[in-house]
């Protein structure tokens, strides 16, 4: 047995033949907190000891060399993200470990965890064909839980930030033209799920927002519409309704008078699938504007699936609905209408993110503006 004094730390050898080294670390409630170190020879215990000084003489954290990193997402899974964050996403960081992370890292002890077994990861992932985004997703989460680990003094330092995650061709957002928005408009009419397409386009509503709306947040007399939620699916099933990610993104809107129209024929569509269904209407009470023929929230993927289907039927350009969105900040924009008050409809945070988003219609403004400037100053009608 050999000893380095009380602080300096102390290396014994137990009786099933291991070494171990006890380091004092620090103090906690008047009582001393302690580190012990494994190892199946002197020296390896000597070396680890070595180390764990040295941290400790430059103020870093002694690192625990026993836990796995898949020990440690479980642990801050359960109490750093499900209590701070939307379902949503406690499922889809879940979905994140449980599918590629622990299946490959989950066994590598925490404090050994380097760069290069987080670039291998992410290298591996985009062969087997995960997208650039999807991967870029993996790096943020096991990114924040290192940053959590280094905050809980777990680790010295968070390794990922030394990993260069995939770069993400930004996407290019497809809009309709004014007459291919009125395309559109006519060939919607009659489908069951017309007024969401109208609204979704009329006021530039994310998907989530035009499925969280209830009937309560319409007022048809004044022609305002409130968005005050998102709807979402969980995976597994379910759904869950929650808050907009920002202030500005609950707001009062204006509702054009062909929305208003489309809104009330759906609302007697909707009154008459409610009496045919009876007993079997599973609205519950929350008066959600589009639902399923028994009064279900809409899933949000099949509303993808009968939006794609319904532009093929009709021979209309290739859009996501999310493009709904673009074509009216578009639309709005072509004629005309301020730039913050676009912001403002689509409840963006700040004017910088809808004029980056919105940049290839300004070209045409631009040439407005100097046709308008010279027909000014030159005496042009």
């Amino acid at each position: 047995m050999a000893k380095r004094g009380q602080n300096e730390g102390s290396i014994t050898k137990r009786k099933d033949g291991r070494w171990v080294a006890r380091l004092t670390i620090g103090y906690e409630g008047g009582k001393q907190k302690r580190k012990c170190i494994y190892g199946r020879t002197r020296e390896e215990v000597a070396g680890k000891l070595a180390e764990a000084l040295k941290a400790k003489r430059d103020g870093l954290p002694v690192t625990n060399d026993r836990i796995t990193f898949g020990q440690f997402l479980d642990k801050w899974l359960e109490d750093s993200v499900r209590p701070s964050v939307r379902a949503t996403t406690y499922y889809r960081y879940t979905r994140e470990v449980r599918l590629h992370i622990e299946p490959t890292l989950g066994k590598v002890k925490l404090a050994k965890l380097c760069p290069g077994d987080i670039q291998a990861l992410l290298n591996t992932k985009l062969k087997d064909g995960l997208s650039p985004a999807s991967v870029r997703h993996m790096h943020a989460v096991i990114r924040r839980s290192l940053e959590q680990a280094y905050q809980w003094q777990l680790v010295p330092r968070n390794v990922a930030k030394l990993v260069r995650a995939p770069r993400v061709q930004r996407y290019e957002a497809k809009t309709l033209s004014p007459e291919e928005a009125a395309a559109f408009l006519e060939a919607v009419k009659g489908d069951r799920l017309a007024a969401l397409y109208t609204v979704a386009m009329a006021l530039g509503l994310r998907r989530g927002e035009a499925l969280a709306l209830k009937w309560e947040d319409i007022d048809m007399e004044s022609g305002t519409l409130r968005v005050r939620h998102t709807l979402k699916n969980l995976p597994g099933g379910g759904w869950s309704l929650t808050e907009p990610k920002s202030r500005q993104s609950r707001r009062t809107l204006g509702l054009p008078q062909f929305a208003i129209q489309s809104l009330r024929e759906h609302r007697r569509r909707q009154l008459e699938e409610k009496m045919l269904a009876g007993s079997h209407w599973q609205d519950h009470g929350h008066g959600f504007v589009f639902t399923s023929i028994i009064g279900t929230p809409l899933d949000g993927d099949n509303v993808y699936k009968l939006f794609r289907r319904l532009l093929k039927e009709n021979e209309l350009p290739d859009i996501r609905f999310h493009d709904l969105r673009h074509s009216c900040a578009s639309l709005l924009l072509a004629k005309g209408i301020s730039p913050r008050v676009i912001m403002e409809t689509l409840g963006h945070s700040q004017i910088s993110l809808t004029m980056d988003t919105y940049s290839h219609v300004m070209p045409v403004l631009m040439k407005e503006a100097a046709d308008a400037m010279d027909a000014i100053l030159s005496g042009g009608n």
